[in-house]
């Protein structure tokens, strides 16, 4: 008697499971944040494409296990074709033979005495760029002179192609080859070399849209392809609904995605979450703690009544028990003192911060630009979420001092630098209508105007809390006396007396100083002396960070300082 087994057929699909596609532990991929930073390192909201956003957006490799041919058999595929290639051929003799041809090519030509030395030397040197220039050199296109020039050039570029194959290919075979094929041979082995790198990338980080399909098509076959194609497509349906969850939003025409203020609002929160979640392992973390006194917010706490205590905060309740209590059968009911109670309160005070960005040409160097912008973005998503009732401005600053709003601080870019003399002195009268500023050189530092401009937009704020925060790797440059403009380098003491004398204006009104001085190529000791001049006069402070901290300690520094202002 045969035994009966428990159970039945099992079968087991390669293909993906739609419901674990991706894994529901697994968290989308973010994809405003990649936006946002080529954002802000080119200046514009310019729009993805399907391809660019699956370039730009990193998944977890386990969210493409399993879907179409594995990564493994490709790379396997193209190793094995790579393999066959160099077991089979040899390149000793076709490195001779296009030594020969290219001896024979250079024999025939007869270069002018004019033009013989330099020929020669290109000959013997072997260079291609002399070779190019004798032939611009030689005039007439059609004459025997430029076509043997020409056909030495390829020769000459056949010979250096076959022995940098030779060099990077180890051939252990034995067939010999033509010089064509061996220059097809080359072109194969870059492309595996190409493909493969481009798996090794797509396992690692399933960015599947690296792939280079027309490529990969001309070894793998056409089934695989179908697969490999339906895989990329999964992906990019993925990457599709998570773009339009997290705000990107489709255009009308279907050709790419845009920012939309949701991808704005969801960037600035992530940006928050970083900048503090790198505070919290210090000992200054982040905490809630804003002065307890006489305020317009109650709390649950409470305490006994003190001499100067307002009476709006009275706990009604809690005063009549305790009268109740100490008195306890006593008619009529008397207060006295000893009973009152009343709510503690929590200041909310205003704030008002204006923030420089410095966007002179220096800015560009090591990216600095990019970080003062993630600075400022960070800075108007702490306000709109924790502090609303502040105010916010921004200033560009460059030869000139302008306004930003925060819908245009991706858009503010380091000025291109448009003139390299190491002495420069130059003024303008821009009360002269017949003088634009997009004719004035634009990459100079003028804190001065942007101070001027800071302080016109702070004076007449309803709070005695008022600052600057002025972002900036270094002296003046630039500033104004007047209606007219000068444009001083290297940094010349009439700017900073200028400049300083803006500054005692900001101290004056009551507006704090802050310095946030960043690296650059060009910074000196001068440079930070002038930012401690600065500070001193002012009752202000400099702080030294690098650009990548920027944003954190910009960030930190105003919840710090809005606490030590009002206590």
């Amino acid at each position: 008697m045969t035994s009966r087994r428990i159970g039945g057929v099992i079968h087991a699909y390669q293909k993906y499971d739609p419901v674990a596609f991706p894994p529901p532990s697994q968290p989308p991929p973010d994809l405003v944040t990649p936006a946002f930073e080529q954002a802000m390192m080119y200046g514009n909201f310019r729009q993805l494409t399907d391809e660019e956003l699956a370039n730009a957006v990193r998944l977890d490799p386990s969210q493409i296990a399993g879907l179409g041919p594995s990564i493994e058999f490709l790379r396997a595929l193209l190793e094995e074709r790579k393999r066959k290639i160099l077991e089979t051929y040899e390149t000793r003799r076709v490195q001779k033979k296009a030594r020969k041809a290219f001896q024979q090519s250079a024999q025939r030509v007869n270069p002018p005495a004019r033009m013989e030395k330099m020929f020669r030397i290109a000959v013997n040197q072997e260079q291609p760029f002399l070779i190019e220039r004798l032939w611009f050199d030689a005039g007439d296109d059609n004459s025997d002179l430029a076509r043997n020039l020409l056909a030495t050039g390829a020769t000459m570029a056949d010979k250096h192609n076959i022995e940098e194959l030779a060099s990077k290919y180890e051939f252990t075979g034995s067939e010999s080859i033509t010089i064509p094929q061996a220059l097809e041979i080359k072109e194969e082995l870059e492309k595996i070399d190409e493909l493969l790198a481009q798996l090794d990338q797509a396992e690692k980080t399933a960015q599947v849209g690296i792939i280079d399909m027309d490529m990969l098509s001309e070894f793998a076959q056409p089934g695989d392809m179908e697969q490999l194609e339906e895989m990329r497509n999964q992906v990019e349906n993925l990457l599709r609904e998570q773009a339009e969850r997290q705000g990107l939003e489709r255009n009308d025409d279907g050709s790419g995605f845009r920012l939309t203020p949701q991808a704005y609002k969801i960037f600035q929160g992530r940006l928050l979450k970083r900048i503090f979640s790198e505070l919290a392992p210090s000992r200054s973390g982040r905490h809630e703690g804003d002065v307890v006194g006489e305020g317009a917010v109650e709390l649950q706490q409470t305490k006994a009544y003190e001499f100067g205590d307002s009476i709006a905060n009275l706990d009604l309740p809690q005063t009549v028990i305790n009268a109740l209590i100490r008195h306890q059968d006593q008619r009529p009911l008397r207060l006295h003192s000893d009973d009152i109670v009343v709510h503690k309160t929590r200041n909310h005070p205003k704030c008002a911060t204006a923030v420089i960005m410095d966007m002179s040409g220096s800015m560009r160097y090591d990216g600095q630009y990019i970080n003062v912008k993630r600075m400022a973005l960070g800075l108007q998503g702490l306000i709109n979420s924790e502090y609303p009732g502040d105010f916010l401005r921004f200033i560009e600053m460059y030869t000139f001092a302008k306004l930003r709003s925060p819908g245009e601080i991706i858009e503010c870019m380091p000025k291109q630098v448009t003139i390299h003399d190491p002495w420069v002195r130059l003024k303008c009268d821009m009360s002269n209508p017949e003088i634009s500023e997009h004719q004035i050189h634009p990459h100079f530092t003028n804190i001065q105007h942007a101070l001027q401009l800071a302080r016109q937009n702070l004076v007449n704020c309803d709070t005695p809390n008022r600052q600057v925060m002025l972002i900036t790797d270094g002296l003046p440059t630039a500033h104004f006396e007047g209606e007219t403009l000068y444009m001083l380098y290297p940094p010349d003491p009439q700017t900073e007396a200028a400049t300083m004398r803006e500054a005692a204006l900001c101290h004056k009104e009551g507006i704090t100083i802050n310095i946030f001085l960043v690296p650059s190529w060009s910074q000196s000791e001068e440079d930070i002396r002038f930012a401690y001049r600065m500070a001193q006069s002012t009752r202000g402070r400099v702080f030294f960070t690098s650009g990548q901290d920027l944003d954190r300690f910009v960030l930190w520094d105003y919840v710090q300082n809005r606490r030590e202002i009002i206590t």
